[in-house]
């Protein structure tokens, strides 16, 4: 989805300093509803030994196709848990989660977020543990990416 056809260590490097810029971009710049980084070990790890997060990242798109394609926080929302879209070589539709984090920048409003994922529950896309509360924690900042 990148259009590159032999990537290079310079665009994995590229898209992975693109991952972390947006992880941290809380402590950075203001938003609608901040998660500051705490709240991910707070919200995502419900035991200390239990602490591997998978990290995934949409859209995953060229440079000239993001000045032309709008994306609809829906999009957005169903292509971050393709495979595609993970940071590392799984399928998470052969397991379950534990807890999800949505972080969404730029223009982005609580509404269209919360009507993403209420689809997201009721198609039962993402299969949650039965011994863990299936809750999303959102954030929204408005600074694009």
């Amino acid at each position: 989805s990148l259009d590159i056809e032999r990537p290079t260590y310079t665009n994995l490097n590229r898209l992975i300093s693109q991952i972390i810029s947006s992880l941290t971009t809380s402590l950075r710049f203001d938003g609608a509803i901040n998660v500051d980084v705490t709240e991910f070990q707070t919200n995502l790890v419900p035991y200390p030994r239990i602490h591997f997060m998978l990290s995934s990242y949409a859209p995953v798109i060229s440079a000239e196709k993001a000045y032309h394609e709008q994306l609809s926080v829906p999009e957005i929302t169903n292509a971050v848990f393709e495979p595609s879209s993970m940071m590392a070589k799984c399928d998470p539709r052969h397991g379950k989660y534990m807890a999800c984090c949505l972080m969404y920048r730029g223009d982005v409003v609580p509404k269209d977020v919360n009507a993403a994922v209420a689809t997201i529950k009721t198609k039962r896309t993402v299969q949650f543990v039965d011994w863990c509360p299936t809750g999303f924690k959102c954030g929204i900042n408005y600074q694009p990416p």
